[in-house]
């Protein structure tokens, strides 16, 4: 597993890591509206999955922002924001800061997407900062853990990958 830290300490992922080449695994989260999301909902297009501690925190809200400005051009792209922040927070956060180009999910309920790639935060019971980006065959194109929380991820070397994946 990767090692990560959090605010300078280390801290310990659960779940199974990913790897550039695995098929991209099954998970299911919540959308704004509670309803049920799983990787089959986004099928047949690129998807940048940005993974964020809270989308309430300075370096969470440039990260979402950064990836909901940079796909606007891009087609048969989807941005999923996942965090385990509650969906009516996502809501209400996305609204003020209009966004539009992302969709975010919460894996509040039962870490399925953290465990499923290897993300969840054991001891603050977070998701880990991380990016993927799964072709529209759900193979995983691109793996970044950030390897300290606080630290914003390569957004250009996930940008190429994006415009890299069919």
């Amino acid at each position: 597993m990767a090692n990560i830290t959090f605010k300078g300490n280390p801290v310990t992922l659960l779940g199974n890591e990913v790897k550039v080449g695995d098929k991209a695994p099954d998970y299911t989260v919540l959308a704004n509206d509670l309803s049920p999301v799983t990787l089959a909902n986004s099928s047949g297009s690129v998807r940048l999955i940005s993974v964020v501690p809270s989308v309430d925190t300075g370096v969470c809200d440039a990260q979402t922002r950064r990836f909901n400005e940079e796909v606007a051009s891009l087609d048969n792209v989807q941005v999923l924001t996942v965090s385990v922040d509650l969906p009516f927070a996502q809501k209400r956060w996305c609204g003020a800061s209009g966004i539009d180009n992302v969709v975010t999910l919460s894996d509040h309920r039962d870490l399925s997407f953290g465990e499923a790639y290897g993300a969840v935060i054991k001891e603050l019971r977070l998701l880990a900062r991380a990016v993927f980006v799964i072709d529209s065959n759900d193979n995983i194109t691109y793996v970044e853990y950030v390897s300290e929380g606080t630290n914003h991820p390569n957004y250009e070397a996930a940008i190429e990958a994006v415009k890299a994946a069919k």
